[in-house]
């Protein structure tokens, strides 16, 4: 006899249907902002209707007419134009579910109409990460480093600009490419970072956000086969989401690379990304992309810690460090600075990251601190820090790890060696 299926997971389908549904409603009435709006309340409607009537044979059609009813009722309203209303009623018979080509993939063309140059850098990433990515704004704000409130502003305002812009629903052509490909590409970056390492909630990852962002990557890579960034993304992503099933333990506990089974991490995707980048470096075009993942496959091709080759991982950083400086990277390599020239070398530098105040109060620069402490002895300084990292993070199983780091050292423990 066999058991009954799992329940599907709502809130998982809805987070992959979102950006479908936003973007063919946005090619169908063209306003960005009340399509948004629209797609966010057939969503509450679904999560209130489904869990008692069951999910639709077509969950996809079902947010569609929902949002489609919602925004016809809005602009019908009082308060909206006439001539908008006409415009939209006209355009208001039933809508099928959009089935893509091949050659055409509408979350994409949302991405970069997201990217339009009417919008600011950080509003063009924040938006798309609503949009696309299916992120909180909570979520989004902590990939800023700034507050939910702020974000919460920008993505309105962000709104706004794309309907007084005039934007076009569709891929920009090759003159315009090269001009958003930039901000395309961050926003993917930052996609696959929130999924590889949740910011906040009980799960260590988000494999659903990992995943799309490789996918669209990976389209991008296609239409784009020869630029060196967008290869060096690609690779990047499939050489860091290769230890995705080694970096948890059964309960959802975080493994750090120090102590991850090797043998879990997934050899066909390191394959591919190391043939990526072996192939796109000696273009001579170097970009922070591919300097990123050449470092994930010096880590990945290394048969334990212990045989990693931290002096050319230093040299990737430092490299890194002139094409797109910041603080997370001159985190980096002061971990790397103290694996090559001991913790001392390494504290010294983390003590100039301490005025940085992108910085200066998040958990990972508290977590290295109390991991080059730990390397050099000092087990109270080190118990301090990773306790405090441990306040800060947002991330449950990274709070749990800091936390459990902290008590084993001051009962007297070996610890893996942090994060």
């Amino acid at each position: 006899m066999t058991g009954a299926p799992p329940a599907p997971d709502i809130g998982a389908l809805l987070r992959e249907l979102a950006p479908e549904v936003l973007a063919a409603m946005v090619r169908r009435y063209g306003e960005f902002g009340a399509c948004d709006d629209a797609v966010q309340e057939a969503m509450l409607a679904a999560v209130a209707a489904w869990p008692a009537r069951g999910i639709p044979e077509s969950p996809k059609g079902w947010l569609l007419t929902v949002a489609s009813r919602r925004l016809i009722d809005d602009v019908r309203s009082e308060h909206a134009r006439r001539r908008r209303e006409q415009d939209l009623a006209a355009a208001a018979a039933p809508l099928a579910p959009p089935e893509p080509g091949p050659d055409r993939d509408d979350s994409l063309s949302l991405l970069f109409l997201c990217c339009h140059p009417a919008l600011s850098g950080p509003s063009q990433i924040a938006l798309t990460l609503r949009a696309v990515g299916g992120l909180t704004t909570a979520e989004i704000g902590a990939a800023f480093l700034v507050p939910e409130t702020t974000m919460a502003q920008r993505i309105s305002r962000a709104k706004q600009a794309i309907r007084a812009s005039g934007a076009r629903f569709e891929l920009p052509g090759p003159a315009e490419r090269p001009a958003r490909l930039g901000i395309v590409l961050h926003v993917l970056y930052l996609i696959f970072n929130e999924g590889y390492t949740a910011t906040a909630g009980p799960g260590l990852t988000k494999p659903e956000l990992s995943g799309e962002a490789i996918r669209l990557t990976r389209w991008l890579h296609r239409l784009l086969p020869q630029d060196p960034e967008v290869t060096g993304l690609l690779a990047l992503m499939l050489l860091s989401d290769a230890r995705r099933s080694a970096r948890a333990g059964p309960d959802g506990s975080l493994i750090p690379l120090s102590e991850q089974d090797r043998s879990r991490w997934d050899r066909d995707q390191i394959a591919e990304g190391v043939a990526l980048i072996s192939a796109v470096l000696p273009a001579g075009q170097v970009g922070p992309y591919q300097v990123q993942a050449a470092i994930a496959a010096v880590h990945d091709e290394a048969e334990s810690l212990a045989a990693t080759d931290w002096p050319e991982i230093l040299g990737l950083y430092q490299l890194l460090e002139q094409l797109a400086p910041g603080p997370m990277v001159s985190l980096n390599r002061a971990v790397a600075v103290a694996m090559v020239d001991g913790p001392a070398a390494g504290l010294d530098l983390l003590r100039a990251l301490e005025s940085d105040r992108r910085l200066a109060g998040h958990h990972r620069l508290h977590s290295t601190r109390a991991h080059l402490l730990e390397m050099s002895g000092d087990v109270a300084g080190a118990v301090a820090a990773y306790r405090e990292a441990a306040r800060r993070t947002t991330s449950l199983p990274e709070r749990r790890y800091l936390t459990g780091l902290a008590s084993r050292l001051a009962a007297g423990e070996k610890t893996p060696g942090g994060m």
